[in-house]
C-alpha cells in the first residue's frame, strides 16, 4: 500500500512516468479538454473534488519546476486562489508564469495530461510543470 495520499491509480501511473518540462494541469470542472490529450477525470459532482485539494494531493507525489496561471485567477479570485499562493509562498510550485485565458487552453494542448476536478469556480486552473529531484 502506497504511503502518500494519492490513491487515484491513473494519476499517480502519470505522475510516476512525468519527465522533466512534462505539463500537467488541474483545471475545474468547464475548462475544455484539447483531442488528444489525457483526461483523468476525477469530477463526482459540484465541488467534488476541488481544486485546492486536488492540488495538494497532486503535489504529495509531483515534483514542480514552476506553474502556470490565467491573470483571470488573479483578477477573479477563486477559493483555490488562496491555496495557490500559499503553497506558491511554500516554494511547492516554483516559478510563476501568467497568461491570459486563452493562451493557457492554448497551452493546455501541449499538457501530458488534464485533471478535471469538480471545481466550478470560474478559472480555478493550473498547470504544473515537472521538474527533477536531483
Amino acid at each position: 500500500m502506497k504511503k502518500t495520499p494519492l490513491l487515484n491509480i491513473a494519476l499517480s501511473r502519470l505522475i510516476a512516468s512525468l519527465g522533466h518540462g512534462d505539463i500537467l494541469l488541474i483545471g475545474d470542472a468547464g475548462l475544455p479538454v484539447p483531442p488528444g490529450v489525457e483526461l483523468i477525470d476525477l469530477a463526482l459532482t459540484p465541488g467534488v473534488p476541488d481544486f485546492a485539494s486536488t492540488l495538494r494531493v497532486v503535489l504529495s507525489e509531483m515534483q514542480v519546476e514552476s506553474h502556470v496561471l490565467a491573470n483571470e485567477i488573479l483578477q477573479h479570485q477563486p477559493p483555490g486562489l488562496a491555496t495557490v499562493e500559499q503553497l506558491a509562498a511554500q516554494g511547492e510550485l516554483g516559478d510563476r508564469r501568467l497568461l491570459s485565458h486563452d493562451e493557457f487552453k492554448q497551452l493546455s494542448r501541449s499538457a501530458r495530461a488534464i485533471v478535471r476536478t469538480g471545481e466550478c469556480q470560474p478559472y480555478s486552473n493550473i498547470a504544473l510543470v515537472a521538474g527533477v529531484t536531483f
